[in-house]
């Protein structure tokens, strides 16, 4: 398997073409089909569905999109951590997970004295953000303490959130200035659906997680969560961080008493290549943490 052949399956799967994706890549048709069957032959299972109209990836096809997109982003990576003959600080520099504003803070304050140094910011749920870490795509994480101190190094940072519900203003506990343990059972819930995340909120509510009401599950929302209260599906559990800085006048947001705060932290892994880029970004958000 060549990194050419993957750029062409890739290109097909955008295109959902063979014929587009021929010319997006200036080689003739024939010979891009030719090239997809070896690499179906190759991995001995069948990657696309070729219709009348497009092209359908199967489930084979969607994993070896997802890995092709990983494997081509970390060669580029490599390729511009190594061949730069530029004798100053440049480079790119991935971050995973919700950047906080001393994140980007340390980030605008770099590009200042290194203006060659460009940020990558990939948003996704915890699990496929630390797999892009571990595999090195990504340069750094941003993700909730405590962290495991055996894997990854680390720097706290200075924001910290707080756990509640958002939820519509004329509801009954709209009325309330915090929501107790049993509210929380007694509530349906739009919660998480990272397993850990769902322990603490077991843990401060001295329940197991089956105890509550959960009517839907959430990794990543894309856009406001107020739809969600709209709808009347349930209440959304989250923290006060994740939401926009003004709320529509019908919802609400509403902290769990006794609080429960978050805290956040940069992490990368031990064993790992820095770039000079990466070291110079952890020593300016140390700076601007100490």
């Amino acid at each position: 398997m060549e990194l050419r052949t993957l750029q062409y399956f890739l290109a097909v799967t955008k295109e959902e073409n063979i014929t587009r994706a021929a010319e997006s890549l200036h080689i003739s048709q024939p010979y891009l089909s030719k090239q997809l069957m070896e690499l179906e032959n190759e991995f001995g299972k069948q990657l696309l569905i070729r219709g009348k109209r497009k092209i359908i990836l199967t489930e084979d096809g969607i994993i070896l999109r997802k890995r092709a997109e990983e494997i081509l982003s970390l060669v580029k990576k490599t390729e511009s951590d190594l061949n730069s003959n530029n004798p100053q600080i440049s480079g790119e520099i991935a971050i995973g997970g919700n950047p906080t504003m001393t994140v980007l803070n340390a980030a605008s304050h770099l590009r200042i004295h290194y203006p060659d140094v460009h940020f990558q910011f990939y948003s996704s749920d915890a699990i496929d953000v630390l797999e892009c870490l571990e595999h090195g795509s990504l340069d750094f994480a941003i993700f909730l303490e405590p962290i495991d101190i055996t894997e990854y190094d680390y720097i706290s940072l200075p924001e910290s959130s707080h756990w509640g519900l958002l939820m519509s203003s004329d509801c009954e506990l709209a009325e309330r200035d915090c929501i107790e343990k049993k509210d929380l059972l007694q509530t349906p819930l739009i919660f998480h659906r990272r397993a850990g995340l769902q322990q603490l909120i077991s843990h401060w509510a001295d329940a197991d997680v089956k105890a509550f009401n959960i009517a839907a599950t959430y990794n990543v929302v894309n856009g406001s969560p107020t739809k969600f209260i709209k709808s009347g599906l349930g209440f959304y559990l989250t923290t006060e961080d994740l939401l926009p800085a003004v709320l529509e006048q019908d919802v609400c947001f509403r902290p769990l008493n006794p609080p429960l705060e978050i805290h956040y932290a940069l992490i990368w892994k031990r064993t790992a290549f820095q770039s000079k880029a990466a070291e110079m970004f952890i020593k300016e958000l140390k700076h601007s943490t100490s």
